[in-house]
């Protein structure tokens, strides 16, 4: 049987908490091939964001050194072929730049340039040329020539960070984007769901919504992305995933509590010594906000490249997904400039089978659903409104291209145990 082909990814990146744990689970996943980390600003500045690509890479090679024997663990860590870095957006397309460094700290991963000083990269002595190949290009430069020099519909971009360099990209050479792109994964977006930084919109979108806009709610058939081949994962389904701390401490790092008990190098692995030191602060933020566990939003878009690479046959428009894995087609609009709404996915729920008739007493239409053993639907939320009665649309108007939005996983346990196995080797 011949061996199955690796999906080709870019991953577009403001290397926060999350976001490392997504790239270290695509660094033990044989499923990629890493072609190029454009870094972005986003969870904090660009710059700040792009060491701790070097910091995480330290922390897998110094782990290999004291334990050789798992180097097979890291298939994306030493390729043939090292993945291209490059420093990408410093600011969104327009208005000003906003981080969440209240979350991920000054330097991106709660502040362990700080507490714990032996994690920094000493550039003037450390090597990466076998992991990472540094260019001077853009990021908008570096993605078209990937995709230029790759088969038609191959490459997966896949964006942990606000979307602006994917729409500079699409701005400058949309027609190549059109024809060459294979797949765009994205974690974006609130639908049914609070958001994570305002009360209504997620921090990806939130950092850039002109981007977000322009790329998903095009004007014309001219503009945007090709929408049948994008998938997003909003809070919805994202929130849902965790690493519980409790889980980690049992199964990974026994030590591990807070920053009043920083972690200790000593008698355990460089990897864990790394996690565990920048998930210290992050545990403490969780837990002021009544939850002891990381949310996995940025892994669950990784493993969804995983799982779903860009030759699956679309489905009825939308992208085909794998068993297991499931999309629903939602219109909405993005809020680019309101004053307390700026990033919120304003949905368009006047056809969406979800809402209810004007008048109708959510509770009661429940009560009769479960009386009638009725399903409530995968999209059913506790924050729809009634639905309303709207006038037909006129002759001008034509119905907008919703985007596919991921609404099921194989399960949040399933890539619980994926997520300590590769990352950590713990079986």
């Amino acid at each position: 049987m011949a061996e199955k082909m690796r999906t080709p990814i870019i991953i577009d990146t403001d290397p926060g908490v999350d976001d490392t744990l997504a790239i270290l689970l695509a660094i033990t996943s044989p499923e990629l091939e890493i072609l190029a980390y454009i870094v972005s600003f986003g969870n904090t500045d660009v710059h700040a964001a792009y060491d701790n690509i070097y910091k995480l890479y330290q922390a897998i090679g110094r782990h290999i050194a004291l334990h050789p024997e798992d180097a097979a663990r890291f298939p994306n860590f030493s390729p043939t072929v090292p993945p291209l870095l490059v420093v990408g957006p410093e600011g969104p397309l327009e208005g000003g730049r906003h981080f969440a460094q209240y979350f991920h700290g000054r330097d991106g991963l709660s502040n362990i340039s700080e507490r714990h000083p032996d994690l920094n990269v000493d550039f003037g002595s450390s090597s990466f040329c076998h992991n990472f190949q540094l260019v001077n290009e853009s990021g908008v430069e570096v993605a078209l020539r990937l995709l230029e020099s790759h088969p038609d519909r191959s490459i997966t971009y896949v964006v942990l960070g606000p979307m602006t360099n994917l729409a500079q990209l699409v701005r400058q050479h949309r027609q190549t984007v059109v024809d060459k792109i294979g797949r765009v994964i994205a974690m974006a977006g609130a639908l049914d769901v609070p958001g994570n930084t305002t009360s209504v919109a997620e921090f990806n979108v939130y950092a850039d919504p002109y981007a977000a806009k322009e790329l998903l709610v095009p004007t014309d058939l001219t503009s945007g992305l090709p929408l049948d081949r994008v998938v997003l994962a909003p809070l919805d389904i994202t929130t849902s995933h965790e690493l519980p701390f409790p889980h980690y401490a049992q199964k990974v790092d026994p030590a591990f509590k807070s920053t009043a008990q920083p972690s200790n190098p000593d008698g355990k692995s460089p990897l864990v010594h790394f996690t565990s030191s920048f998930f210290e602060r992050t545990r403490e933020i969780m837990l002021e906000w009544g939850k002891d566990a990381l949310e996995l939003h940025d892994i669950v878009a990784i493993w969804c490249a995983i799982e779903n690479p860009p030759e699956i046959n679309p489905v009825g428009g939308l992208p085909g997904m794998s068993t297991g894995w499931s999309v629903a087609e939602r219109t909405f609009d993005i809020e680019r400039t309101g004053e307390i709404t700026r990033g919120m996915f304003v949905t368009d729920r006047r056809e969406d089978n979800t809402a209810y008739a004007p008048g109708t007493n959510r509770a009661e239409v429940q009560a009769q659903l479960d009386l009638h053993q009725l399903g409530h639907g995968l999209l059913e939320s506790t924050a729809v409104p009634a639905r309303v009665e709207v006038e037909e649309p006129g002759f001008e108007q034509r119905r907008q291209k919703g985007v596919a939005c991921l609404i099921e996983t194989p399960g949040p346990s399933v890539l619980l145990e994926l997520l300590i196995r590769r990352v950590w080797g713990i079986q």
